[in-house]
């Protein structure tokens, strides 16, 4: 567990070499100056791939409205025009903010919100009795599970990747 000091004073005078501080303010954390090319190719990768399958994923909610109405139609969702367009929303907001780093806090939100309300709803495995579609939607459901805990590590990212100098 690292030590934290209120100024650089006292740690300088703990460790006698002021030239060597180091801070820790938050040891999870560095800045993109401090991340090795690989770091940053990873971040960069795993924005690309996370932030892009949201994305895609809110596109799809506004290409292929009809089909997805229907389903969250057979679902029981109450307004299900209005709860396609707006988890599409969710999505493509979340997503973008995810892809580029702008507001990855709120990005990771929206999408852990859209996950957290369509799950237990649209993927309720425990209703259904059929085992292939049994199975189809517990797989859906703990996949979404996993994302929202993608999305926990999405906010936990708080720089955005900036070129090498």
């Amino acid at each position: 567990m690292a030590l934290k000091f209120r100024t650089r004073a006292q740690r300088a005078h703990l460790t006698g070499r002021e030239h060597e501080i180091q801070y820790a303010e938050d040891p999870g954390q560095r800045r993109d100056a401090e991340m090795s090319t690989v770091e940053r190719a990873a971040l960069m990768a795993g924005r690309l791939i996370f932030g892009g399958y949201f994305l895609y994923s809110g596109i799809h909610h506004f290409t292929d409205r009809e089909m997805l109405i229907g389903y969250a139609r057979s679902k029981g969702v109450t307004w299900p025009e209005a709860a396609v367009l707006g988890t599409g929303a969710l999505l493509v907001v979340g997503g973008l903010s995810v892809l580029t780093g702008v507001k990855q806090k709120v990005g990771a939100s929206l999408v852990t919100t859209f996950l957290t309300g369509v799950s237990p709803m649209m993927h309720d495995f425990w209703n259904v009795e059929d085992p292939g579609q049994r199975m189809n939607e517990m797989v859906n459901f703990t996949k979404n599970m996993a994302l929202i805990g993608g999305a926990a590590f999405a906010a936990a990212v708080t720089d955005r990747p900036r070129a090498a100098v």
